[in-house]
């Protein structure tokens, strides 16, 4: 098979993703005007004349030099991991080099290892475990070829050890829905979960679907002063939502819980096809004895499975099944829907212009990234 790589419009893109099960909503055309600030285009895989693979790709100038890019494919692109890898990736990477990339990121959407909540709950209960990959995993073949054949080609590991970084998470926790039932999955999760929803539904929580993201807004920033994190702006939340939804009114939702009134939780909702994802969360101090935040998930977690949805996934967690590690309470939070730790293969780089990659990467070590 010999294939082709040309720039692809939007619409072209979004007809190809319409037809594939799933995608990462970050390889959605709309996601480009999300990040706006970057300059991005839509990339077609051709064999002959047929489309058969689509990627976003994000340009990140480099300081100075507006004409060399990192050009950043992220949790993609959407073509045949299960194939000839080179016959995929080679095509793209010359035509990028050739358009002024002096490197190429990507994060395939392909997993290397999967542990159950059995598995995690068992890692934090041993105090001689620290990290999930200590505990024995279901491996995936594909994933672990596809880590070794990039690693083979000089393509350059960026996960963080803690999983978290400036980049995608590796390490995500996913709710399987496939074939399953309300009364299925809610007899997954475990005790604290199932007794959390009783008293959210005992309390008289509310949970609704709203536009009023201002109130996320200021929510989340309760959150992230509490937790320590850096919120994003208003106007980011506003435009991932004009965006997205333009293309497709069911792409995402606002979830707003309230109790007397009152706003204790918000979430908000993306989903592409059959796959639904968790994006971000916030919840007051106050009232927190009502569980407004589980509430929030579990009517998030219902309305995926009316959807039609293979995959609720909760996105990132660390890998630390440490029980004195600060981090170990978001995946004690996660793993009590009963779902599964997923590790995929990550993002890597290829560097296209080594020189200027060295530098480029001298510069953003310097500035924390």
């Amino acid at each position: 098979m010999t294939l082709t790589v040309q720039r692809i419009s939007p619409a072209k893109h979004l007809g190809f993703v319409r037809t594939r099960r799933s995608v990462s909503f970050l390889q959605t055309p709309a996601w480009a005007g999300v990040k706006a600030a970057w300059r991005s285009e839509s990339l077609g895989w051709y064999d002959g004349r047929d489309l058969v693979g689509t990627g976003l790709v994000l340009h990140r100038p480099v300081p100075l030099v507006d004409r060399l890019t990192l050009a950043y494919v992220p949790e993609g692109p959407v073509i045949d991991w299960t194939g000839d890898l080179d016959a995929w990736i080679d095509p793209m990477a010359d035509r990028l080099k050739g358009d002024g990339a002096f490197a190429i990121r990507l994060g395939p959407p392909v997993r290397t290892d999967t542990w159950s909540a059995a598995q995690v709950k068992e890692g934090i209960a041993d105090p001689e475990v620290r990290r999930l990959t200590e505990l024995p995993s279901q491996a995936a073949s594909i994933g672990t070829r596809i880590t070794a054949r990039l690693r083979e080609s000089g393509w350059l590991p960026q996960n963080p050890l803690d999983g978290f970084g400036n980049g995608h998470p590796q390490f995500t926790f996913e709710l399987p829905l496939t074939g399953r039932t309300e009364d299925e999955v809610l007899r997954g999760m475990n005790q604290l979960w199932r007794r959390n929803l009783k008293k959210a539904a005992k309390e008289g929580v509310e949970v609704s679907i709203g536009e009023d993201l201002k109130a996320f807004h200021d929510l989340y920033v309760h959150t992230a002063e509490r937790d320590h994190f850096t919120p994003r702006p208003l106007r980011y939340f506003e435009t991932m939502f004009a965006q997205l939804s333009a293309e497709d009114p069911e792409r995402i939702k606002l979830y707003l819980a309230h109790h007397q009134g009152e706003l204790v939780a918000a979430s908000i909702l993306i989903r592409v096809g059959t796959q639904a994802w968790y994006t971000y969360g916030a919840s007051s101090t106050a009232k927190r004895e009502v569980r407004g935040s589980n509430a929030c998930q579990w009517a998030m977690i219902r309305d995926s499975l009316a959807a039609g949805c293979d995959v609720y996934n909760l996105r990132g967690i660390t890998p630390t099944v440490d029980a004195d590690d600060p981090h170990v309470g978001l995946i004690q939070f996660k793993v009590g829907t009963g779902g599964e730790a997923v590790r995929s293969v990550g993002e890597w780089d290829l560097p296209l212009r080594p020189m200027v990659y060295r530098a480029f990467d001298a510069y953003m070590r310097r500035r924390g990234r």
